[in-house]
């Protein structure tokens, strides 16, 4: 008998288990887009700012 036949199917090695929500090509990450600098430093920011709220040191 032959063994190596039996049992389900062996899911493809590599492949991503799910499709990410910000990939390239879709709308939101267009192919060949590069981000402006002033994008990335207003995150920057604005993530600094957050993280500064939240370590405010207790009296």
């Amino acid at each position: 008998m032959d063994y190596s036949k039996s049992g389900n199917p062996k899911s493809g090695k590599g492949t991503p288990r799910h499709i990410e929500h910000n990939q390239k090509g879709q709308a939101a990450n267009p192919f060949g887009r590069k981000p402006s600098r002033e994008d990335l430093l207003e995150r920057m920011k604005s993530a600094a700012a957050r993280n500064a709220a939240k370590t405010t040191p207790k009296p």
